[in-house]
C-alpha cells in the first residue's frame, strides 16, 4: 500500500504486519478510510491461505487514540447528526471493525507501542494476543468523555480480564500501565520499546510455523467457545477434526514428527 494509506501492510514469509498510519491524529480509528482499510484487509487475508499470522501496531508514539476527539467536539463525521443518525453511523462505521476482526480467520497479535485509549484500547482487545511496550498504557476512557464503549469494549474487556477489573477500567476511565496490564492478564508480554516488533514477530512466527488449516480452525473453536455449550462445541470439534485428519498438512506433520524434522506445510 502507498505511504499515504491509513493502513500500511508488509509481509515477511507468512506473517503480515499492519501499521495504523495516521500518527497526526494518534491513529484514531473512527475515520471511514481507516475502517474501510482494516475491514478490507481482513477480507483479503481470509481469502489468502499464504497468510498465517498478523502483527498489528501503530505509527508514531501511540498505538491508537480510538475516536477522533476533534470530530466529537465539532460533531462531524460519525459523531454528528440526530441520535438515529449517530446510531446508524456507529453500526455502519466503527462497529464494522470488531465484527471484521472477530471473523478474521488468522491470529492477530497487537504490538502495542504506546497509548491504547478508548476504541484504541478496544482495538487491542479485538486481537488474539497482545504484547505491550513499557511505553504503553490502556484506558477504557469513554466515561471520562461522557460516553460509553460504543465499539463492543464492554464485551471484549469483560471476556479478557473479568467483571471486576472491567468495571474498574470502564467506570473510572483511568490509565492502566503496561505492567499492571500484564498482571491483570490484559497482555501476554511487556517488553522494552526497541524489542516490541521483534517480540511480536517472533510470536507470530511461532504461530505461522504450524499447519495453517489447523491454526485457523483452532481460532474458530476458541471464538465459538465464548458462547457455545460444551456439548455443541464438542460436536463442532469432532466435525473440524474429521476435516483436519484428511489434510495433506496433517500427514506431513505426523511424518515430520516421526522423522524428527520441521514440517513443510502448504495449506493443503
Amino acid at each position: 500500500m502507498p505511504a499515504s494509506s491509513p493502513l500500511l501492510v508488509s509481509r515477511s514469509d507468512h506473517v503480515e504486519t499492519w501499521t495504523l498510519n495516521m500518527p497526526e491524529v494518534r491513529n484514531a480509528i473512527s475515520d471511514t478510510s481507516m475502517i474501510d482499510a482494516l475491514c478490507e484487509r481482513v477480507a483479503a487475508v481470509n481469502a489468502d491461505p499464504d497468510v498465517r499470522a498478523i502483527v498489528l501496531t501503530g505509527a508514531g508514539t501511540a498505538f491508537s487514540a480510538g475516536g477522533n476527539v476533534k470530530d466529537m467536539v465539532e460533531r462531524t463525521s460519525m459523531f454528528g447528526g440526530s441520535p438515529h443518525t449517530i446510531f446508524n453511523g456507529y453500526r455502519s462505521g466503527i462497529q464494522r471493525i470488531p465484527m471484521a476482526l472477530y471473523h478474521c480467520e488468522v491470529p492477530v497479535i497487537a504490538a502495542v507501542n504506546g497509548p491504547a485509549v478508548g476504541a484504541g484500547c478496544d482495538l487491542a482487545l479485538m486481537c488474539d494476543m497482545r504484547i505491550a511496550s513499557t511505553n504503553a498504557f490502556f484506558a477504557e476512557s469513554f466515561v471520562q468523555l461522557g460516553i460509553i464503549p460504543g465499539d463492543g469494549g464492554a464485551w471484549l474487556l469483560t471476556k479478557t480480564i473479568g467483571r471486576a477489573r472491567t468495571a474498574e477500567m470502564a467506570m473510572t476511565g483511568d490509565r492502566v500501565p503496561a505492567a499492571t496490564a500484564l498482571e491483570w492478564g490484559l497482555v501476554n508480554y511487556v517488553v522494552e520499546p526497541e524489542e516490541l516488533l521483534e517480540k511480536a514477530t517472533e510470536l507470530a512466527a511461532r504461530v505461522a510455523k504450524n499447519p495453517p488449516h489447523s491454526v485457523r480452525m483452532t481460532k474458530q473453536l476458541l471464538r465459538e467457545s465464548e458462547h457455545q455449550s460444551l456439548e455443541s462445541l464438542l460436536q463442532l470439534s469432532a466435525a473440524m477434526q474429521a476435516i483436519a485428519h484428511h489434510t495433506e498438512d496433517h500427514q506431513e506433520a505426523i511424518t515430520a514428527f516421526v522423522e524428527k524434522r520441521p514440517g513443510q506445510f502448504r495449506g493443503a
